[in-house]
C-alpha cells in the first residue's frame, strides 16, 4: 500500500480535531469542526487552511519571460514586480494541462503555483518545453502554504507583522515579508471568494505560523478549516477545480476562464490555434450554473439531459451552505446554456428537473 504524502502541518491536525482523507495521494484534513461551521466562519469571520500540498516552481533566467509567454495562455508581459496573475497551460488541442498562479518577483524571476495532483506532470511538461536561458527549480518539497480567508483575515494577520497589509492590493504580493519573525511571500489572493492572504513560507516555519495565526484570531472566532469547506467556498464563487471544471479534455474557454486566455498577445502559445477558434466561434460546450427544481443534489459526474438527449454532465454540485439550495456546475452543449433553460439531472436513476442559473452563485458584499 502506497504511503500517503503529508504536509509539514500533519502533526498538528489531531490537536485541532482534524479528520483526514486521501486527497489525490495526500493525507489532508477534510474538516476540523464541521464543513458548514468552517464555511460560515470564512464567510463571516475568517478561516485558516493548510494548502501546503500545492506545488511551487521557480522560473529564472534571461529568457524566462519569452518562455512563460509560450507556455501560458495569459499575457505574462503585463505582470509588474510584486504582481500575481491567474493563467492556464494548455495542450496543442486546447485541453488544459493545469490552471495556476504566476508571481513576478522581479525581471527574470517568477514563481509558479500549481495544483498538487499535477506537480510531477506539470514539471515534466515545463521541462520538456524549455528554450533558451531558463532555469527551472521545483521548490514544492521545501515550501509550505497557508491561506487565511475571510472578512477578518487582514485584521488577524496584521497582529503578526509591522508591514501595513492594506498596502498589498488584490493579486499583489510582498516578497520576504516578516510575519511572526518568519519570512514569507504574502499575497492578497485566495480560493474562497473572500478577501484574504496566501502565505508561502519555508516548510520548517509552517507549524509556528499556523499556531500564531490561530492564536491571533482566537478572540474573533477564526477557525482552522479543511478541504470540505474550501471546496464549497470555491464552488459558490465559481472558481474552477482542476480535475472537475478543467481537465485535459476541457479547454479554459469551455470552463469559463476565457478572461485568462489572451489570444491577441504577440507571442504564440501552446494551444492558441484551437482557443482562438473557440473565442471567435464559441466553444461547443459551456460551463453553466444549475439549480435543482426537484429534490436532489447534483454531484460530480451525474448526467445532464434535455428530454431524452444527454447534453453534458455535472462537474461540481452540492447543497450550498450559504444559499441553502441544491446547485451545481455543469458542462453542457452550448445550445442549452441560456439562463432559465430547463434541464434534467439523472440522480439515482431518476431524471429530476433543474434550470440554468447565473454564476457566480455567491459574490462578496462590497464594503
Amino acid at each position: 500500500m502506497t504511503q500517503l504524502k503529508r504536509t509539514p502541518l500533519f502533526t498538528v491536525y489531531k490537536e485541532y480535531g482534524g479528520k483526514t482523507i486521501d486527497f489525490g495521494g495526500w493525507d489532508l484534513p477534510v474538516q476540523f469542526s464541521s464543513i458548514k461551521e468552517e464555511h460560515e466562519a470564512v464567510r463571516t469571520r475568517a478561516g485558516l487552511f493548510d494548502v501546503s500540498h500545492m506545488g511551487e516552481v521557480e522560473v529564472k533566467g534571461k529568457d524566462a519571460l519569452s518562455y512563460l509567454q509560450k507556455m501560458m495562455t495569459n499575457d505574462v508581459s503585463r505582470l509588474k514586480d510584486g504582481g500575481a496573475q491567474y493563467t492556464a497551460m494548455c495542450y496543442e488541442n486546447g485541453g488544459t494541462v493545469d490552471d495556476l498562479l504566476i508571481y513576478k518577483v522581479e525581471d527574470q524571476h517568477y514563481l509558479l503555483v500549481i495544483n498538487a495532483s499535477n506537480i510531477d506532470k506539470d514539471y515534466d511538461w515545463l521541462q520538456k518545453h524549455v528554450e533558451g536561458e531558463v532555469e527551472l527549480k521545483n521548490l514544492s518539497e521545501h515550501m509550505a502554504q497557508l491561506a487565511i480567508q475571510g472578512p477578518l483575515a487582514e485584521k488577524t494577520l496584521q497582529k503578526l507583522t509591522e508591514t501595513p497589509l492594506r498596502d498589498i492590493g488584490f493579486f499583489k504580493f510582498q516578497y520576504e515579508l516578516e510575519i511572526n519573525e518568519k519570512k514569507a511571500l504574502v499575497s492578497r489572493t485566495g480560493y474562497t471568494g473572500e478577501d484574504g492572504f496566501e502565505i508561502y513560507c519555508a516548510s520548517e516555519d509552517a507549524v509556528t505560523l499556523w499556531h500564531a495565526i490561530l492564536e491571533a484570531g482566537k478572540e474573533d472566532g477564526v477557525l482552522p478549516c479543511g478541504l470540505g469547506a474550501r471546496d464549497t467556498l470555491r464552488f459558490e464563487a465559481n472558481l474552477a477545480l482542476y480535475g472537475q471544471e478543467l481537465t485535459a479534455d476541457i479547454s479554459p474557454i469551455e470552463a469559463g476562464i476565457g478572461f485568462a486566455v489572451k489570444v491577441d498577445k504577440e507571442a504564440d502559445f501552446i494551444g492558441k490555434e484551437v482557443l482562438l477558434k473557440h473565442k471567435k466561434e464559441g466553444a461547443p460546450r459551456k460551463l453553466v450554473g444549475i439549480e435543482m427544481l426537484e429534490r436532489g443534489i447534483p454531484r460530480h459526474g451525474y448526467k445532464v439531459y434535455s428530454g431524452e438527449n444527454q447534453i453534458g454532465e455535472v462537474t461540481t454540485g452540492t447543497q450550498s451552505p450559504t444559499l441553502k439550495k441544491n446547485i451545481g456546475l455543469a458542462l453542457i452543449d452550448k445550445t442549452y446554456s441560456t439562463l432559465d433553460t430547463e434541464l434534467f439531472v439523472e440522480i439515482r436513476g431518476k431524471k429530476l428537473l433543474a434550470k440554468v442559473v447565473a454564476t457566480p452563485f455567491y459574490k462578496r458584499p462590497k464594503n
